[in-house]
């Protein structure tokens, strides 16, 4: 759906195939992080999602508890989006993203973006079609499917991309593994509908209101609100769908009017791709790689997928990209992939670890039982933050060693808990502001900018060679000293996605090689 409204709005005719007829009530992803909530700024959809998903106002902390009537084991409080928005209004260092996240659930987000693809130009949106099989040549790609009524079609195109998940067809047909570690865990996952239960909690003397409810009973149960804040979802362990009503119940702690909407089974996978795509054909999203949903980076990670291959796209289609521009797609997200993997496994580990300490002990009120409740505690607090406080990892990757970036050796550290701002070539552009606004929201989307930090400088010569190659590029003017600061160098050149190319306190020597590097062309020799 990113894609599609991306290129779209870029001037790029697609066709989005899904072979489900309509968006399904399905429990998947629940919240947007705070770098995809930046790019979805970027194409006007943050304020819709915001509006869709969670009330801005709602709790997002988490509790460790015995039950929802008992008082919380561990506290972990973490700011609601209006409180985050505070926050960020007043920061002026960096370390703040533009937009924070925001949980919506996709059975929200997939009919958003759904409504908004259909009303974007140059995009067809067709549900109910199956995707068959594909063949790709020199000058595009044919793909086989079949419509709603039986009927079998040949679509034709320039190129095409595999977001269809785990079991992509278009990812096995290409013959490409997924490596790692499959099927750690086997849970279920069940979604509640309960108008009730946010209204009237804290029961008794149990938690206040918040986003994750875990139990440590021996089934590793875990209670989620999802955006409605009237719908619940439950992952255990558990031998039967109907298992699932006792692990809700036995949560909740109260006699409480629900219905199980849903119950199915899924896995928990550390996998992922040896390429992402060949030649014409492109693969994004969970089709090459798979994740354990603590840190809340799979899907976020598709996002980045998706807005990293859309621009590629459309300058290899408007001409001016070169023959590395495509392919850097792979060189830098399939590192990204990497890296947010290790970041999964990471935040695993350190759940896993605290619930290694789990006993029946814990609900004894004995001397034992507070002994071991505060025991149990120390591990808790340290480790699950380690699920969800993944900001370095949500702002601070960089590309590294990509065909399109003035890669310098060295760099910063990559750090999952902890975002460091930086203009090092490869990273995202810091959020910072000016007087009458943001720095992200002056950038174009449709290509290259100059931020230029002294208005000294001569820029003329990096224009006439970005224009040589037809490529379109922006002078923006910063003089404002915080802005400096933050940004670390006099002139930086940005990508459409606001990743850093290059940066330095003086022009390059050569424009005509670096305006090469940008755009695909490579490195002069």
């Amino acid at each position: 759906m990113t894609l599609a409204i991306d290129l779209g709005r870029r001037g790029i005719r697609c066709i989005l195939l899904e072979q489900k007829e309509q968006p399904q009530f399905l429990p998947k992803m629940e919240r947007c992080n705070a770098r995809t909530m930046e790019m979805y700024r970027r194409i006007g959809l943050a304020d819709p999602i915001r509006a869709a998903g969670l009330p801005t106002d709602s709790p997002m902390d988490v509790y460790v508890v015995l039950s929802m009537t008992r008082p919380p084991l561990l506290h972990l409080k973490y700011p609601s989006v209006e409180q985050a928005c505070a926050e960020i209004a007043v920061s002026r260092d960096g370390t703040r993203p533009l937009e924070p996240y925001q949980l919506i659930s996709q059975y929200t987000l997939e009919p958003l973006l759904k409504a908004h693809a259909e009303r974007t130009p140059n995009v067809r949106v067709r549900y109910g079609t199956e995707f068959l099989e594909f063949i790709q040549d020199t000058d595009g790609v044919s793909a086989l499917v079949r419509r709603p009524h039986g009927a079998v079609e040949h679509i034709r195109a320039s190129y095409l991309v595999g977001c269809d998940g785990g079991a992509s067809q278009i990812r096995k047909q290409l013959g490409i593994p997924l490596r790692g570690e499959g099927n750690l865990v086997k849970l279920r996952q069940a979604l509640y509908r309960c108008d009730e239960l946010y209204d009237r909690i804290p029961l008794g003397a149990g938690p206040g209101r918040g986003r994750h409810y875990l139990s440590v009973d021996s089934n590793g149960s875990f209670l989620i609100m999802q955006d409605s804040r009237r719908h619940w979802t439950v992952h255990a362990t558990a031998d039967s769908d109907e298992a699932m009503r006792q692990r809700f119940e036995d949560i909740v702690g109260v006699p409480i009017k629900y219905e199980m909407l849903f119950c199915g089974e899924w896995r928990q996978n550390l996998l992922l791709a040896d390429r992402y795509g060949t030649r014409r054909v492109f693969l994004a999203g969970d089709s090459v790689h798979l994740m354990i949903p603590t840190g809340g980076l799979g899907m976020n990670t598709g996002v980045g997928d998706a807005f990293d291959l859309s621009w590629k796209l459309a300058a290899t289609l408007a001409g001016w990209g070169g023959p590395l521009l495509l392919p850097s797609y792979e060189f830098e997200r399939r590192p990204i992939g990497e890296r947010n993997i290790g970041a999964s496994r990471y935040a695993a580990l350190g759940y896993r670890k605290w619930r290694s300490h789990c006993s029946p002990t814990l609900y004894e009120e004995t001397p034992a039982g507070e002994a071991a409740r505060g025991k149990f505690v120390n591990v808790a607090d340290f480790e699950q933050r380690k699920v969800n406080e993944m900001v370095g990892a949500e702002l601070g990757y960089r590309y590294v060693d990509s065909p399109i970036i003035d890669n310098i050796p060295g760099g910063p550290e990559h750090l999952y808990r902890e975002y460091r701002p930086t203009t090092w070539p490869g990273a995202r552009l810091p959020h910072a502001w000016l007087e009458n606004g943001a720095v992200q929201d002056l950038i174009p989307t449709d290509g290259f900018t100059l931020l230029r930090l002294n208005p000294a400088h001569d820029v003329g010569p990096l224009i006439t060679a970005f224009a040589a190659r037809g490529a379109p590029l922006s002078v923006l003017d910063l003089p404002q000293e915080p802005v400096r600061a933050i940004y670390e160098r006099e002139l930086l050149l940005l990508r459409p996605d606001m990743h850093v190319v290059w940066r330095d306190n003086r022009m390059p020597q050569n424009s005509d090689e670096l305006a090469a590097i940008a755009t695909g062309h490579g490195r002069e020799t």
